[in-house]
């Protein structure tokens, strides 16, 4: 048996194909996987068949090792033992286990299955760390495992959370472990720190493979310092748990290195990673995020939006209804939400109705008031609202003291009212500029709607701290890659010629259209005073109605006869 033993690891070792660092296989059905630490393993879990994995000739200088499995979306289970028990296994996408080695200890094992039915292509690498690095998950009070190095996330529409526990000091492979919370001085695991790292994956790719392949790079410290963004660093005092804005359909992978600053020694945690959405949902799954009702909506409201882009100052009324639109179905979507639990598609329906509304109301003032500084000033708000949701697009939206509500939407609302103030004495050009910037911008909303885009986020995120309280906990950074910089030259490159094409074209005439109700009262009186206008002899508009309406009943009013009809006598 032993030879044969030997026969079997030999051909694996044969069969196995090296490239950057990870061992690709196929399917592992013989029962045992032979794994070399820092190298990562391709293979396919069948429920039927559980996996043996053994890591061989361990170096004396290790003391304990973390390995861990990855698969997109269907659940693995790692185990120290052969019988699966909770204490003692962990399931999951992005799973590991620490394991702490004895004295003379060379070989460990772990154990791998299946929970799905259908075989899941995974990939597995066993990590080692000495006595002076920290072991994550070391102090864990939350979690099932006595020591867990795993990243636990949640997610819903607005964030996404990660959770991990606290990590402890390291420790020779012969001493006892050292106690948690016997004090909290430098000698402690109070002087760890924590930092937080984000990895986004290419832009709509939802493939296996290229999640596979990127996770190698969120493995270990070195490679996660040298690809990842570090987000945010946390001490032992803080809370084990950081939010970030959800993207559905874009992947993100997540990790977090422990960092000894008395010995400048790190580890890693086991990487997870979210898409945001499901992949084997009934509705909305990952491959079809998009609504029809959405993708109906925004297409109308871009074509919309790019004929204001060109044409709105001079076709003024379309313009004052495009921005009432924009206000009124802007408000009335928060109240319906936080207000309700209406379905997205009767949502967005009434949304659109009750915008349609307010785009006619702001027509109906200008055309009865000529509130000329109301309607301008409601544009230049609409203009600022997208400066400064762009403002905080940027990092500064992720500062410490913008996550107080009360700051957040002063500083926000400043931004916007001082766009307007600024271009106080020059309505035209702050008319044409909200004409281009904002109508163009709805082309990327449209877009956004078959596609994912960065720049979308840049109006949904503050659409999203209007409709939930912890949103503002969140980090709101999206990934900015080949497509994002497309789109943005494409939005550049609309508002650019919107704006050259309107000012070119209203130099020499008046700055706005005069006053509609005005101008019909002149109107009205001219044709009454004028005799030798044709318009004079028309009757007024009740008789006309009346007249009309008469002449409508006749046409059911059966004819009466006029007298004896009697034949003709030749």
């Amino acid at each position: 048996m032993g030879l044969l033993r030997l026969l079997l690891l030999a051909l694996l070792v044969s069969g196995r194909v090296g490239a950057g660092g990870a061992e690709t296989i196929g399917n592992s059905s013989q029962g045992f996987l032979e794994f070399s630490v820092g190298k990562f393993r391709y293979f396919q879990l069948n429920k039927p068949f559980p996996q043996e994995a053994i890591l061989h000739h361990i170096s004396s200088n290790v003391t304990f090792l973390i390995f861990q499995i990855h698969s997109q979306y269907q659940n693995t289970t790692v185990s120290y033992s052969r019988t699966v028990r909770p204490g003692t296994s962990g399931t999951g996408s992005d799973k590991g286990l620490v394991s702490i080695l004895r004295p003379e200890q060379s070989v460990c094992t772990w154990y791998l299955e299946s929970v799905d039915a259908k075989p899941v292509q995974s990939v597995a690498i066993p990590l080692s760390y000495s006595e002076r690095d920290p072991i994550p998950g070391g102090c864990n009070l939350e979690f099932d495992l006595d020591i867990d190095p795993n990243i636990y996330l949640e997610y819903n529409f607005f964030e996404t959370t990660i959770k991990f526990a606290p990590a402890n000091l390291g420790y020779a492979r012969d001493a006892p472990p050292l106690p948690c919370d016997a004090g909290t001085g430098q000698e402690f695991r109070w002087r760890l720190q924590y930092d937080v790292y984000q990895y986004f994956l290419p832009e709509n790719d939802l493939t296996e493979d290229v999640l596979l392949q990127h996770l190698q790079k969120m493995a270990q410290v070195a490679q996660v310092k040298a690809n990842a963004v570090k987000v945010v660093t946390l001490t032992a005092n803080d809370k084990t748990s950081v939010s970030f804005s959800s993207l559905p359909g874009q992947g993100v992978i997540y990790n977090v290195i422990v960092w000894d600053p008395l010995l400048n020694t790190s580890a890693a945690y086991v990487p997870a990673h979210t898409y945001a959405c499901r992949f084997e949902a009934s509705e909305g799954s990952c491959a079809s995020l998009g609504r029809v009702s959405t993708k109906v909506f925004f297409t109308l409201f871009a074509l919309l939006g790019l004929f204001i882009c060109f044409f709105g100052h001079r076709f003024w009324k379309t313009e004052l209804f495009f921005i009432g639109f924009i206000f009124m179905g802007f408000f009335f979507y928060i109240l319906i939400t936080r207000l309700t639990l209406l379905k997205y598609d009767v949502r967005l329906i009434l949304t659109a109705a009750v915008g349609s509304v307010g785009g006619a109301s702001l027509v109906a003032i200008w055309w009865r008031f000529g509130a000329l500084g109301l309607c301008v000033l409601c544009a230049g708000l609409v203009l600022g609202f997208l400066v400064s949701a762009a403002a905080f697009f940027t990092p500064l939206g992720n500062l410490k003291v913008f996550r107080d509500d009360g700051v957040f939407w002063v500083t926000f609302s400043c931004i916007a009212i001082f766009i307007p103030v600024v271009f106080l004495g020059c309505l035209r050009i702050l008319n044409i500029l909200t004409c281009g910037v904002v109508g163009s911008y709805s082309v990327v909303l449209a877009v956004d709607s078959y596609m994912y885009t960065s720049l979308a986020y840049i109006t949904l995120n503050v659409l999203r701290r209007a409709l939930n309280t912890d949103f503002r906990r969140a980090f709101t950074n999206v990934p900015s890659q080949t497509n994002d910089f497309i789109i943005l030259a494409v939005w550049g490159m609309l508002a650019v010629s919107g704006i050259t094409l309107q000012i070119r074209r209203e130099r020499g005439r008046p700055l706005f259209p005069p006053h509609p109700y005005k101008l019909w009262k002149q109107e009205r009186e001219r044709r009454i005073t004028n005799i030798l206008d044709p318009s004079y002899h028309i009757p007024p508009l009740r008789e006309r109605l009346y007249g009309r309406l008469t002449q409508i009943k006749d046409l059911f009013q059966k004819e009466q006869p006029a007298g004896e009809r009697t034949p003709l006598l030749l």
